[in-house]
């Protein structure tokens, strides 16, 4: 078994997409790389994924970790008390990548691993606003959560482990709860877009800077969020939602019961011939080894790519599950019924940005 502070150190990789292995959304990954990346733009978004991604040694085992998800004051309804994320959830993947490192080498977090490794059923009980956790041997706790009587509150998630070692969901539950760091849906969109941007010559933020309303050395992916994407500056293209006039970069959006615009998403392919949309995101409401940043499909008949993405017939295959076992449940539960809900203020749309089209086609003539 490797030292803990060793481990941290040794190994960096890109996550890996097998042959035919199926994914927590229940679509085999193509044996063709070049199918699901594609060439030009997509593979540029490609890239910009991967640094959501970063190989780690922990406790002797080999966690391809993936950014969590990070949205300010998620879960303080109850609390009494705002937090802010790390970067406000919309840091670069570099940077947060440090802070974490630097989260996992800490002498709290090898506590946490000990724990998870004593051989002990356990809930373990995280407090956000305070960044501390405990862990509950009690009876009645370990009863209540075998039961399905779940006792956490929004602020105060409970876990149940086995005792039998850390693995990958105990990392995100550490880093959300404790570690303060990750990236909200926008965030993680506007990354995207701005590595393609500057891969195709273009700074975005400055390009953007006036629709975004910024000035001096504000930071835009704290103004660039998912009320910008659905707004009515003229930077905002509307696209009509029909497969065939989708393309890479473009960005999925999300309503919430209000009719605002709760989440968005960005499309990396659209592979015509063979019926799927890749799309990718950074949400908590998934399988738990998909929390934080995540691939999603959308299958379609081929022969019908005017199906609006609307259309049961286009089916999402990304399920939706509470962030952590126990919760309430979306009453959502794939993607497409979340796209598809509250059609009085017209359901879930599609936009792309005015200035990325010149970045994007640069790129695609490189290629």
């Amino acid at each position: 078994m490797f030292p803990l502070f060793l481990s941290l150190f040794l190994g960096i990789a890109a996550p890996r997409l097998k042959a035919e292995e199926p994914g927590g959304n229940g679509v085999a990954a193509f044996s063709d790389p070049a199918r699901i990346w594609g060439n030009g733009v997509e593979r540029v978004i490609e890239e910009a994924y991967r640094q959501s991604f970063k190989t780690y040694i922990i406790d002797g085992k080999v966690m391809n970790l993936r950014m969590p998800f990070a949205q300010n004051n998620e879960r303080s309804e109850l609390s009494g008390k705002n937090w802010q994320f790390l970067g406000g959830g919309k840091a670069d993947p570099g940077y947060l990548w440090e802070a974490i490192g630097s989260v996992l080498a800490g002498e709290d977090f090898r506590r946490y691993a000990e724990v998870l490794a004593d051989g002990r059923e356990k809930v373990i009980i995280f407090d956000i606003p305070s960044q501390t956790w405990t862990a509950s041997r009690d009876l009645f706790d370990l009863s209540r959560m075998k039961a399905g009587s779940y006792r956490g509150l929004p602020h105060r998630p409970y876990v149940l482990v086995s005792g039998r070692g850390i693995e990958e969901p105990d990392v995100y539950n550490y880093l959300y709860c404790i570690g303060w760091v990750g990236m909200d849906c926008s965030g993680f969109v506007w990354h995207v877009l701005t590595y393609v941007a500057q891969a195709g010559g273009l700074n975005l933020g400055r390009a953007l800077s006036r629709a975004l309303g910024i000035s001096g050395n504000q930071s835009p992916s704290l103004y660039a969020g998912t009320s910008f994407f659905n707004s009515g500056d003229r930077e905002i293209i509307a696209v009509q939602d029909e497969i065939r006039n989708l393309r890479p970069a473009d960005i999925i959006l999300f309503r919430g019961a209000d009719g605002g615009v709760v989440h968005s998403a960005i499309i990396q392919s659209v592979d015509l011939s063979g019926g799927v949309i890749r799309y990718l995101q950074s949400t908590d409401e998934a399988p738990l080894n998909e929390r934080g940043a995540h691939e999603s499909f959308i299958r379609f008949d081929p022969e019908h790519p005017e199906l609006s993405l609307k259309d049961p017939a286009a089916i999402w295959t990304q399920a939706r599950y509470p962030p952590f076992p126990g919760e309430r449940a979306s009453p959502f539960s794939d993607d497409g019924k979340r796209y598809r809900a509250f059609p009085e203020f017209g359901g879930g749309r599609v936009v792309r940005l005015r200035v990325m089209a010149a970045p994007v086609e640069k790129i695609n003539s490189l290629h």
